[in-house]
């Protein structure tokens, strides 16, 4: 199993050096993205509930989704046609994901909003 990994590890790095990108760059930037995406999320329904603007929370979201991927958009050299439809697959599908959770999110405060407009 040992064996296995260090076949895995030495193939990964190998892409790296063939593409111009350092795996360990992109994997920091995708790991170090994550709680600066979840604070925009957090930051966009905040703003949705107090009835601001959405729009600068939005980007932000964004930015941080597809950091690692810009990255490599970047820095990488002589990268296959296909990783770059793999990577618009995967931003798509994420966004879509993303954007399903979010409207869920704002359904569960709707309510909340509505209800503290009517007068009385």
């Amino acid at each position: 199993m040992a064996e296995f990994f260090e076949i895995a590890k030495e193939w990964f790095f190998t892409l790296g050096e063939d593409y111009g990108v350092n795996p360990i760059i992109f994997g920091s930037i995708y790991v170090g993205a994550i709680p600066f995406f979840t604070l925009s999320i957090g930051w966009l329904v905040k703003n949705y509930r107090q009835q601001k603007s959405i729009v600068l929370p939005a980007l932000s979201s964004t930015f941080f989704f597809i950091s690692a991927y810009l990255y490599l958009i970047i820095a990488g050299e002589n990268v296959p046609w296909w990783v770059y439809g793999v990577v618009v697959m995967m931003i798509g599908y994420g966004a879509w994901s993303t954007y399903q959770k979010v409207k869920n999110k704002i359904e569960d405060v709707a309510p909340e909003i509505d209800s503290n407009e009517l007068p009385g």
